[in-house]
């Protein structure tokens, strides 16, 4: 290896500052789908895609808010103190890092799903179309594991 490793107490702090600004799909995936057994998931999800992503798919529960539209739709859209979590279409993107910033500047609390509707799509977990049909598509078995699901513990 070229770099060296860093001292653990930098580690720490490191990775502990990326999972303070970061979730991922099956994090996510469980809260929602514990959510009517806790009372919530204790965060809004918002998809930041453009009217047309959105109606071709997106995550069921989440709230659309196009990146472009936050300063105008949030205040009247969330709640500033639930956390949000926000994603755009995948890992190629930052869509969700730009809608994250702009919410945070609105003093949201606010985390990126890692892999945005790319690995939601691709760990198989239900899609809502514009026309309102929920589908689940099959896993892709190159990224989501057979069961049990990571949720944390991969």
């Amino acid at each position: 290896m070229r770099d060296p490793f860093s001292p653990a107490p930098e580690a720490v702090g490191h990775f502990a500052a990326r999972l303070a600004f970061h979730t991922d799909v099956a994090d996510v995936h469980a809260a929602v789908h514990a959510a009517p057994r806790d009372g919530g998931p204790g965060f809004v999800l918002v998809d930041s895609r453009a009217p047309a992503a959105w109606d071709a798919g997106h995550v069921p529960g989440a709230v659309h808010l196009p990146t472009a539209r936050i300063p105008e739709l949030a205040p009247r859209l969330l709640d500033p103190a639930v956390p949000v979590v926000v994603y755009c279409w995948g890992p190629g993107c930052d869509g969700a890092a730009r809608a994250a910033l702009a919410l945070a500047r609105l003093g949201h609390r606010v985390k990126e799903m890692l892999g945005g509707f790319e690995y939601w799509v691709r760990e198989g977990f239900p899609v809502r179309h514009g026309d309102g049909a929920l589908r689940r598509a099959a896993p892709d078995p190159l990224v989501a594991p057979e069961a049990p699901a990571c949720h944390g513990t991969c």
